[in-house]
């Protein structure tokens, strides 16, 4: 699965900090003198802040707010941990923001056309994304039927003005970004169909799983084998044992061989999902609906760097087995009979293809939804994003650099558990880093997840300005200056200069929440004593960013960060052109 180049945000925005900009009085004469400062040490040890989003819920399933940092209890690996940092956080209802028009000219047709129209409509900016993901692979034409309108019915009834939909497919064969548009969703939705990558299992015979042909060639279980065997003979009544067995051998290595290029190419989809949900500014929500797949032994190594890329990527993953309930596979409807081999084969091939999900939901912090028929009630509880949680940060006392998974527990005090009710939806887990961050690269971390939220700080004084002129009806430019005003950071002393690195990277985002462009400079600044108190500096240093655009809605995100404070600025604005 292959996405358009200008959505891979992250490698756009890393690859753009070696850009350099710095004020016009810098580059024309020298700088005054200044009192020193004291030495700040280059090589800096961070701390590794783990960040926990929870959900505590009431016995009617509604979300608590109310709860306090005591109330909290959190284990690594249940050895306790100090939560240093907790807050409540509000989802859902999207952050307005301001639409900003630039000249005299475009702020007077914009008085006149609020006038006309009685003012228009502030910019709501998505903050939840729901991407629905449709295992078209392994999932059977009825089952995807049901899936979809269970899906159709998210759509018409769940969506809210800050929500965002896109629909993947493991096959790759279908793929819609995200959007609000619900004509285009439902329509994209009804082209769902089944797309095996291999020979349809059932239509030959004998009918051989994966879990079946696993067992029979690498376990040699007479069961798997017998039933292989009975089903061949059921088809061609007069082949003898012998030849009845080396078919179902034969049928047996084709499965295996195909079924594990189809496992392992359906991983791979979770994770280019996943990658691409990283890059949309909000909270993230991932459905798989499937019915399970089985996973070989060795291809659980496939299945943990998923996981862990959600983890990281903060992409909770719910999953909804699209088979609901299912009838015992030993029922025999000609003649009322049961067959109770096929039957234990059937559940223990059903165990463990939803180890799979199970692996993928408990990972990630997310639920799954298996062994019911009303999909579209699991739908709408898999795709809704909780009015409140909260967020706990800790500090692991003497991680290793091994990369291994620290599995975490987040409970309740045990009486206000007990006499209230709540249950509690929290992270299982998290990958210790496999070597020490540089400097480098936490900046480049820092900035990335303040790049893609909505989030707002305000370290540094920044002003930020907007302007844009139509080149024509189908392209606009725009051009957006930040001034910010370094005179307050801390800066390093180096030979007779004062040293400090601010990097500032500006995005736009469409109305969709969809990753456009962006910019990014680094004011590189080697001042004499002196410099900041020199009048030059009382107005900032304005660093400006232009885009060409077509006409539309975009929202702007603007970060700031200096490297010697490590301090930083994000805000956001908006822009409407007509």
């Amino acid at each position: 699965m292959r996405f358009p180049k200008s959505q891979w945000a992250l490698a756009v925005v890393v690859s753009a900090f070696a850009l350099i900009a710095a004020p016009e009085w810098q580059q024309t004469a020298p700088a005054p003198e200044v009192s020193t400062q004291e030495d700040v040490a280059v090589f800096q040890s961070k701390v590794t802040l783990i960040e926990v989003p929870v959900v505590v819920r009431d016995k009617n399933g509604k979300a608590v707010g109310t709860l306090r940092q005591e109330d909290f209890q959190l284990f690594d690996k249940g050895k306790p941990q100090v939560i240093s940092r907790f807050s409540v956080e509000k989802s859902g209802g999207g952050k307005v923001i301001a639409s900003v028009m630039a000249s005299e000219a475009e702020r007077a047709a914009e008085e006149k056309d609020k006038g006309d129209k009685g003012g228009s409509p502030p910019v709501i900016a998505p903050d939840h994304f729901v991407g629905l993901l449709f295992d078209d692979v392994h999932a059977k034409f009825a089952d995807l039927v049901y899936a979809r309108k269970a899906a159709q019915q998210f759509v018409a009834s769940s969506l809210k003005p800050a929500d965002r939909a896109a629909i993947f497919t493991t096959s790759g064969q279908i793929v819609l970004d995200f959007t609000d548009d619900r004509d285009v969703l439902n329509q994209t939705l009804m082209k769902l169909a089944p797309h095996p990558m291999g020979h349809e299992t059932e239509m030959r015979c004998p009918a051989v799983s994966l879990y079946q042909a696993d067992q029979m060639l690498n376990f040699h279980d007479a069961l798997a084998i017998g039933v292989a065997v009975g089903d061949y003979l059921k088809c061609f009544p007069h082949s003898a044992y012998e030849a009845a067995l080396a078919a179902s051998l034969a049928r047996a290595r084709a499965v295996l061989e195909e079924g594990q290029h189809e496992t392992f190419a359906t991983i791979v989809s979770v994770k280019e999902v996943v990658r691409r949900m990283a890059e949309m500014p909000g909270q993230r929500t991932l459905i798989l609906a499937s019915p399970g797949f089985f996973l070989m032994p060795d291809q659980h190594q496939d299945e943990g760097p998923a996981i862990d890329l959600a983890i990281r990527s903060g992409v909770v993953i719910n999953a909804l087995d699209v088979q609901g309930l299912v009838a015992p596979a030993g029922f025999n409807a000609e003649n009322g009979g049961f067959d109770l081999r096929k039957d234990t084969l059937d559940r223990n091939a059903r165990i463990a293809q939803s180890d799979v999900l199970e692996d993928l939901t408990s990972g990630t912090g997310g639920k799954l939804v298996q062994n019911q028929n009303d999909l579209t009630a699991g739908v709408q509880r898999l795709g809704a994003a909780p009015e409140v949680f909260y967020l706990l940060g800790f500090s692991p006392q003497n991680l290793k650099t091994d990369g291994t998974f620290h599995s975490l527990k987040v409970s309740l005090n045990a009486s206000l558990k007990t006499t209230t009710g709540l249950s509690v939806e929290a992270r299982r887990g998290y990958y210790a880093p496999t070597h020490l961050a540089t400097a480098e690269e936490n900046a480049k971390e820092e900035i990335t997840q303040a790049l893609f939220s909505h989030d707002e700080m305000n370290d540094i004084p920044v002003e930020m300005n907007t302007r844009f002129f139509k080149a024509s009806e189908t392209e606009a430019r725009l051009s957006v200056t930040s001034r910010v005003d370094v005179r307050k950071l801390r800066f390093r002393k180096a030979d007779d200069r004062n040293v400090n690195d601010v990097r500032v990277v500006c995005a736009l985002f469409d109305r969709n929440g969809i990753y456009v462009q962006s910019v990014s400079k680094t004011i590189q600044m080697r001042l004499l004593d002196g410099a900041l108190q020199n009048d030059k500096l009382s107005g900032g240093i304005s660093v400006r960013s232009d885009f060409t655009v077509p006409p539309g809605t975009y929202v702007i995100r603007l970060v700031v960060r200096d490297a010697e404070g490590e301090t930083m600025t994000a805000q956001n604005s908006a822009v409407r052109i007509p």
